[in-house]
């Protein structure tokens, strides 16, 4: 579905993705960690269609979307929740929501209306403050006004910056129920970066570790976890730790 290859973007003169290269299949979840100022927004954005990249391909469905406007990768099917929800907050959640799907209105007024019911079905709390301002809205409500809204888009890639940052353990298991959910129900593809690694790699079927701009480390999410460098930077636990208990995780 989405092959990148050798993509190298730069912001002024500061290169800020060197060579990154990855292949992604429908209904897969790809995990993309690393420190702050890795690249991972970047890389995002550049397949978004946010920046252009200098050099490499973005094929998405057979065809080469790379420097394309953010309007026709958007049409194409594939949409960026981006870092911190960036919901509007004097509008009602209902128009966050229906805002997603701006470029398909017109011509698809139905479907929109059938979307729109699906994604509450997803997230049954929006049914009762459909009326509330977005900025009245705690942080776990506007995630799922921000996901939500990205789904009214009917992508079939969807690509998420960060969507735990500043939310509670409980509320960002949820969220990540939530992606396996999409995954199965609806075949979505999804590239997911997150801070909260070990949340991240629990549900994803690949991942890859992104050091100032390249990819140093990548493989199964499995292969990923066990990976004792990342485990010691990232987990908090090495790998000797996890052959004493067992598990993984704690």
């Amino acid at each position: 579905m989405l092959e990148v290859s050798n993509l190298h973007t730069y912001h002024g003169y500061l290169h800020a993705v060197k060579g990154v290269s990855f292949c992604l299949r429908q209904g897969e979840i790809l995990s993309i960690v690393g420190s702050n100022g890795a690249g991972k927004s970047t890389l995002l954005g550049t397949i978004a269609g946010v920046y252009a990249p200098r050099e490499g391909t973005i094929a998405f469905q057979g065809e080469n979307i790379a420097g394309q406007p953010v309007e026709r990768v958007v049409s194409r099917g594939i949409c960026l929740v981006p870092e911190r929800r960036q919901i509007f907050d004097s509008l009602s959640v209902k128009d966050n929501l229906l805002l997603g799907a701006y470029h398909r209105f017109q011509k698809e007024k139905r479907q929109v209306q059938q979307d729109y019911e699906k994604i509450l079905d997803v997230f049954p709390k929006l049914k009762a403050m459909l009326d509330r301002p977005g900025g009245l809205l705690s942080g776990g409500e506007q995630q799922m006004v921000a996901i939500g809204r990205g789904l009214m888009a009917n992508p079939s890639l969807m690509m998420l910056d960060e969507p735990s940052l500043g939310l509670a353990p409980l509320i960002v298991k949820n969220i990540m129920d939530v992606f396996v959910q999409l995954k199965q129900a609806f075949g979505t593809t999804i590239i997911l970066v997150e801070q909260n690694v070990n949340a991240a790699l629990k549900i994803s079927d690949y991942a890859c570790v992104l050091e100032r701009g390249k990819i140093v480390i990548s493989g199964t999410a499995r292969d990923v976890m066990e990976n004792p460098d990342v485990r010691n930077a990232y987990l908090g636990k090495s790998k000797e730790a996890v052959a004493s208990d067992g598990r993984l995780d704690q």
